[in-house]
């Protein structure tokens, strides 16, 4: 179980009062009954409400949960944003090699026309 710690007046925390917020007021016996809707009966219902399970962390959840830590433990969460802004940033070497392939098309597209119109 991983428990963090965030200011009461967050985006994160405010989000999770909402996400508690949401669970209470869909309590399993306030589910409305719908006439033609099967409902579950007999023993393996019971067993399914009392032993409901609760739901595990997938591995990418864990793991940015490890990473977004890390990041707070070390102290290097601005220096990570200011590194990816920067010349060596991943979105600027994506806009770039856009940009490249952009311009080497126009260049091919500008031979071909030439070449089309003796």
């Amino acid at each position: 179980r991983v428990t963090k710690e965030v200011d009461s007046t967050s985006k994160e925390a405010k989000s999770f009062l909402k996400q508690q917020e949401k669970r209470q007021s869909a309590a399993p016996g306030s589910l409305p009954t719908v006439s033609g809707v099967k409902r579950p009966s007999g023993m393996s219902s019971l067993l399914g409400k009392i032993g409901s399970k609760k739901q595990k962390m997938s591995t990418l959840e864990k793991s940015k949960l490890d990473w977004e830590n890390f990041k707070e433990e070390e102290g290097i969460v601005e220096e990570l944003a200011i590194h990816n802004r920067g010349k060596d940033g991943y979105i600027e070497r994506k806009a770039f090699l856009e940009r490249v392939d952009h311009r080497q098309f126009e260049i091919e597209r500008d031979i071909r026309l030439s070449r089309m119109k003796p």
